[in-house]
């Protein structure tokens, strides 16, 4: 498309950066990128007014933003954000895994925090017009792909809070990243927080909102004091039930071989809705593999480990896609899962996802977009 395109009643502004990285400089940066530390030479931004609606759609240079102080989203927090992938197919065409579901979970979390749902179409084309300039940016590494990062923050000036903000900016930028976790695919060591609570009934569990990563961080860095890669959160009112490993759903594997199961905390609502959780509920079953949503209790979890019912135990979410769990710790003990070694099930879920992510299986349920 072109920047005439009208997407929602906008017109694009295309306007390049003067300043792109050669393609030199850009194979160099995409030899080793980490995560979340490489960006891209463009992003997309998209103003929204009370009463006028969607505005001033562009694409533009990846750079800093100038915010006055009182800027609403620094001091209330009204923000939120998607994570998502785009992957080199072996075609040499680009693809994103199911971002429609991303835009409908992106306008879920606007609602929740009185913020302006922003078109599916807008949101998608925001994508794809990012996609059609920085495309070469997308690695063809194994275990390597471009993250998009579309978000949403408040914009009115001023130190008022008794309501939600009149205007907002949409953004979207990317970036090259490798393995989540440094040391690539490895069982993880985690930590069962009973100090502190991610979410609670009623709160803002289920939106992917910016001070629900800020209220993790501290969890996090007792999680790391105590020897561990991750914190698993536990329910706010007893500290007994499952919900997430930091920012990814839980997966629990019963039994082995033909007579595997599994079994991830139910949405309750102070659960992020995971796409790729989501997705593994329609694609275990599909390899054999019964999967049900039913809680699950830290007590269950060390009983069924200990006496080898349980056998496997990974998490899973964009960035990380899944991540097997190898060790268990907390203030009354800790507790092996299986031999400490990623499982098969968990193997065989992760190489049949990633497989129709980047184009080596076959997409029966259509989750693939080509851009």
């Amino acid at each position: 498309m072109n920047n005439n395109t009208t997407t929602s009643g906008l017109t694009f502004d295309i306007q390049l950066s003067d300043q792109r990285k050669t393609p030199q400089e850009r194979d160099a940066l995409l030899v080793n990128p980490g995560f979340g530390q490489v960006f891209t030479d463009h992003m997309v931004s998209i103003r929204y007014t009370e009463g006028k609606g969607w505005h001033d759609a562009k694409l533009e240079p990846y750079g800093p933003l100038t915010l006055d102080p009182a800027t609403a989203a620094l001091h209330y927090a009204q923000s939120i954000f998607e994570g998502l992938k785009a992957y080199r197919h072996p075609d040499g065409t680009l693809a994103s895994f199911r971002p429609e579901s991303n835009a409908a979970r992106f306008n879920r979390s606007a609602a929740r925090m009185a913020m302006p749902e922003l078109p599916e179409d807008l949101f998608i084309r925001s994508i794809e017009l990012l996609l059609e300039h920085d495309g070469d940016w997308v690695p063809t590494k194994e275990d390597f792909s471009l993250y998009l990062r579309p978000f949403m923050f408040a914009t009115d000036v001023g130190l008022g809070v008794n309501n939600p903000s009149r205007s907002y900016l949409y953004l979207l930028f990317a970036s090259p990243v490798g393995s989540y976790f440094s040391g690539g695919i490895r069982p993880v060591t985690v930590w069962l927080s009973k100090d502190y609570t991610r979410a609670a009934p009623g709160g803002t569990g289920a939106a992917k909102f910016a001070g629900n990563y800020a209220a993790s961080f501290l969890a996090q860095a007792q999680a790391v004091e105590k020897g561990c890669d991750q914190v698993v959160w536990l329910d706010a009112r007893e500290h007994r039930m499952v919900e997430e490993m930091g920012g990814m759903n839980l997966w629990f594997v019963f039994g082995s071989g033909d007579k595997a199961r599994l079994r991830t905390p139910p949405l309750t609502g102070t659960l992020l809705p995971g796409i790729t959780r989501e997705s593994l509920l329609t694609l275990a079953p599909d390899l054999g593999i019964p999967a049900e949503e039913e809680p699950i209790s830290i007590e269950e979890w060390r009983e069924a480990a200990e006496s080898g019912e349980l056998t496997e135990v990974f998490a899973c979410g964009t960035a990380a896609v899944i991540t097997p769990v190898g060790h268990v710790k907390s203030d009354d003990g800790e507790f092996r899962i299986g031999d400490g070694t990623p499982g098969p099930v968990t193997m065989r879920l992760r190489e049949e996802l990633v497989g129709i992510q980047t184009g080596l299986r076959n997409d029966k349920h259509g989750w693939i977009t080509r851009f």
